[in-house]
């Protein structure tokens, strides 16, 4: 059966970008439904005891497992999101390495963000903006409603969800306020270099 990972942070540590009311609906109740539903859909069959890579790997474009999908998808995606951001109280210098590939690749770090506002914007309706790793070179993509990046060849380094229930309370609906504050104030830049492999 799926789990949901404990939280490496308190409700209240991601305050002010990021509200404790915010944080304990996020968790406790929109990722804890997505693992409730999946586990309800999964019951019984071999799915039960794959890794959600393996699940997502196996029934990417099947419409008939559509809703063990989008379950699993948001649990999966919910997973990589807690742990791309880190306390405020914790906040770090971005690790040198990494920040060497975001100067490469997007020439500088008010760059970086830039384009994840540009896609965040895009995103019409419900999804992800991800910062990711792809044939050596990082990349900001999104993706719509449940779908990991993995599914697309490409390496997750942060996530950042753009569904209404992650900002709403905290920001209404000004969408790039909460990413421009995510992303100046919270994201673990240590996630994202330990995954680049840095």
């Amino acid at each position: 059966m799926f789990k949901i990972s404990p939280l490496p942070y308190n409700y209240q540590d991601l305050a002010p970008y990021i509200s404790a009311q915010t944080m304990e609906l996020h968790y406790s109740k929109h990722h804890q439904a997505y693992v409730d539903n999946l586990n309800k859909l999964v019951l019984g069959t071999d799915m039960e005891t794959m890794s959600l890579e393996e699940l997502l790997l196996k029934i990417n474009n099947q419409p008939e497992k559509t809703a063990i999908f989008n379950n699993a998808g948001q649990h999966y995606n919910h997973e990589i999101f807690w742990l791309s951001l880190s306390p405020v109280a914790s906040k770090k210098e971005m690790p040198s390495a990494l920040k060497i590939m975001i100067e490469r690749d997007f020439e500088s770090v008010d760059n970086l963000l830039a384009r994840f506002k540009e896609e965040a914007a895009a995103q019409f309706g419900s999804g992800w903006v991800w910062l990711v790793l792809k044939n050596d070179k990082l990349m900001v993509t999104k993706t719509a409603n449940g779908r990991p990046a993995f599914l697309d060849g490409a390496k997750p380094l942060l996530a950042l969800d753009v569904w209404e229930h992650s900002y709403y309370l905290d920001y209404q609906n000004k969408r790039l306020d909460f990413v421009e504050a995510v992303f100046k104030n919270l994201f673990n830049w240590d996630f994202a270099a330990k995954q680049a492999g840095l």
